[in-house]
């Protein structure tokens, strides 16, 4: 069963908090990676997959730091949800993998999926912030609206407060 929208915010708003916390001052692209997989990888109940893909190859994905079952290794800007979400830099929701054109099957227990680009100070594409759910639809604009901002101030840490 998805979480309702107060218990996404309640977790959310703890997980940004913990992030805050624990990469104050910490610079190693890596370490920020790992360390916001591993919290809201725990924090999110719904979160069955969640993981950097770093933009590490003209047009390819290479893994990052994750929790979860095995990922792939590398993903072509014209495969899949992150290869979407890295060829048009936007957000990417998909309420049932099974549906979307070209989906790459990691793990066949994934039904739903969210994938968020990750920039740099110049806007430049560093890496997509991939979630995969057991659950079908698990995914919506909280959860967007939260990783978003995650994701913004992970890249530009000087908008951390």
């Amino acid at each position: 069963m998805n979480p309702s929208p107060q218990t996404k915010n309640q977790a959310y708003e703890a997980a940004t908090r913990e992030i805050h916390a624990v990469l104050s001052g910490e610079s190693d692209l890596t370490a920020q990676m790992a360390t916001i997989a591993c919290i809201l990888h725990h924090r999110l109940p719904h979160f069955f997959w969640t993981g950097f893909y770093r933009h590490a190859a003209p047009r390819t994905l290479v893994i990052g730091p994750y929790q979860g079952t095995l990922g792939c290794l590398r993903i072509r800007f014209d495969q899949g949800v992150c290869g979407a979400c890295a060829s048009t830099e936007q957000t990417v929701i998909v309420p049932d993998t099974h549906a979307f054109p070209g989906h790459i099957a990691c793990d066949p227990s994934s039904q739903s999926e969210i994938v968020v680009p990750v920039f740099d100070t110049h806007h430049r594409l560093i890496a997509v912030f991939d979630v995969d759910s057991t659950q079908p639809a698990a995914f919506d604009a909280v959860d967007q609206l939260y990783l978003e901002q995650i994701m913004t101030r992970f890249a530009n840490p000087q908008s951390i407060a």
